[in-house]
């Protein structure tokens, strides 16, 4: 009761207003953070997309089981190949008015290739996008590309005429804290269009009636007219907000809470597995550590040091206490729902601080060394809590650890700046193939689209560059071989220390249905309340 109250008062201290009667159709939805953009080919960060593709279509969307399903496009076909062709829907239009056409493809896909976009893992093949007709578009590719499909499913579509008269012709460049007109508009083809937004407090949007895909039957039943969407950091805050009839739907409730929620009166719980692993990532590149004791060497450029900074952490410890039970172990860096896992490659080094503090002497560190482990403090579910734990466990082998949580604005832009010496990561895997993740995060940085964009620690391999060299083209038997070597390669040459896949509740009032998505993104245009 103490702790009920303690809540309610929190948010009468953050000005949040009383609980007000919601309309049948209004859907009122809070996390613990708040998009740092509104531009679609800007950052690839789930907190962005949970907003974004309410307003923006890809031309291959996903159901709500994340196969695939026509967006924009009718129709795709591998006519060559290296060349895709895409049949466009008819009589499509943006929420300025702008006619949906060929140009806007041409246009958009263009724009997911420059340099500021985190987008080109996605379009890192294309060679050229062709206009054939006003309805029909070429993707001609270098390589054959057997997974481009699942690829589109996450480039939204834009218009031409709005983007270019608004000098929003390249994305947003966040890295370099650049403000411009697509950070706080939009203007998609999407079932919601943006009707306010003021950052880190509310972001309204309202339905878009001239949507086609309210003809199709699993979106007909919805009858969400408007969606608030309020990020609350506070995890107490936000539960109040729910069990006081606040808000409707919480993204990410307390693990700390579910079993209170699954419990109180007109509240449901929902849960599954989450595409997406947490590990911890490190600079192995420079020749000294930013942020560290150690002078004139790369501790985390040996690999006995990340090997002992594995056999420190108690996994077991960790999924027990901090993530009460919540979470998949894991000694991988994807899931089983992802095309290429391999149970046999899905092992772990042991937890052994004996023969942790053994080899960081065979290291030259018997009296260990210090270290900032960076953190998120409102991504990942307890991200900071498990900072704390990794923290105290690598101080029981003497690798002093300080942890540095912030905000995921500041977050990212520090460790997308390299600024980092070991930091947690989140991984989702939006075109659930291995494909993704390895040349994201493993694939070394060489300007190429895609190679290594979220390889922050400078992690190099000859032997790892060409085996995702052959997932880009080959497929069958040959593919699946290039990603099991890698897959013993990343466990063998310890990159990562992956710690478990990410479980996800969400918590929701009785009145309100949504797909549960294995993904975290809530498809409001699925959506029901009563």
């Amino acid at each position: 009761m103490r702790r009920l109250l303690l809540a309610a008062a929190a948010i009468v201290a953050l000005g949040v207003a009383a609980p007000a009667p919601a309309t049948a159709q209004t859907v009122r939805w809070t996390a613990s953070g708040d998009p740092n953009t509104m531009d679609p080919h800007s950052q690839n960060v789930g907190t962005v997309t949970m907003v974004l593709q309410q307003i923006y279509d890809p031309l291959i969307a996903r159901n709500p089981d994340l196969s695939l399903r026509p967006g924009l496009a009718l129709s795709w076909t591998q006519v060559e190949p290296t060349r895709w062709r895409f049949v466009l829907r008819g009589d499509v239009k943006f929420h300025g008015g702008e006619a949906f056409s060929a140009d806007d493809v041409v246009f958009s896909i263009g724009r997911a290739r420059q340099p500021t976009s985190n987008f080109g893992i996605f379009v890192d093949t294309i060679a050229d996008v062709v206009k054939v007709d006003e309805m029909t578009v070429d993707v001609v590719t270098r390589v054959p590309d057997p997974i481009l499909p699942n690829k589109f499913a996450s480039v939204y579509m834009m218009s031409k005429a709005w983007s270019e008269a608004n000098g929003a012709a390249r994305p947003q460049n966040t890295r370099a804290r650049e403000e411009m007109h697509t950070t706080r508009n939009t203007n998609g083809t999407g079932a919601f269009r943006l009707e306010s937004r003021e950052n880190d407090v509310r972001t309204v949007l309202r339905r878009n009636a001239d949507w086609y895909g309210w003809r199709e039957p699993d979106a007909a039943r919805s009858n969400v007219q408007e969606i608030i969407f309020r990020p609350i950091s506070s995890d107490a805050t936000r539960i109040a907000a729910l069990l006081s009839g606040e808000v409707d739907f919480v993204l990410d409730p307390p693990l700390q809470d579910l079993n209170r929620l699954r419990n109180a009166a007109n509240i449901r719980v929902l849960e599954g597995p989450e595409v997406r692993t947490i590990f911890l990532a490190f600079d192995v590149a420079r020749p000294e550590l930013l942020y560290s004791d150690v002078r004139g060497r790369n501790p985390m450029a040996d690999l006995r040091v990340r090997q002992a900074l594995y056999h420190a952490i108690d996994i077991q410890a960790i999924h027990r206490t901090t993530m009460r039970g919540q979470s998949v172990v894991t000694g991988t860096f994807f899931p089983p729902q992802v095309n290429g896992y391999v149970e046999a490659e899905d092992t772990r080094l042991s937890h052994d601080p004996a023969r942790a503090r053994a080899l960081l002497a065979e290291a030259g560190f018997p009296n260990g060394f210090g270290v900032t482990l960076d953190c998120p403090n409102n991504r990942y579910i307890n991200d900071e809590a498990i900072c704390q734990a990794v923290a105290a466990m690598w101080a029981r082998i003497g690798v002093r650890t300080s942890v540095r949580a912030q905000p995921l604005a500041p977050f990212f832009a520090q460790i997308q700046r390299q600024d980092t010496s070991a930091y947690l990561l989140g991984w989702g895997v939006p075109t659930l193939d291995a494909l993704y993740s390895f040349q994201s995060l493993l694939a070394t940085r060489n300007g190429e689209q895609g190679d290594g964009i979220w390889n922050y620690g400078g992690y190099s391999s000859p032997q790892m560059d060409a085996l995702v060299q052959r997932m880009k083209t080959q497929s069958g038997p040959d593919r699946m071989e290039a990603i099991q070597q890698a897959l013993r390669l990343y466990r063998e040459d310890v990159p990562h220390i992956p710690l478990h896949h990410q479980m996800i509740p969400w918590a929701m009032r009785s009145n309100f249905s949504i797909p549960h998505a294995a993904n975290n993104q809530p498809y409001f245009r699925f959506a029901r309340i009563d």
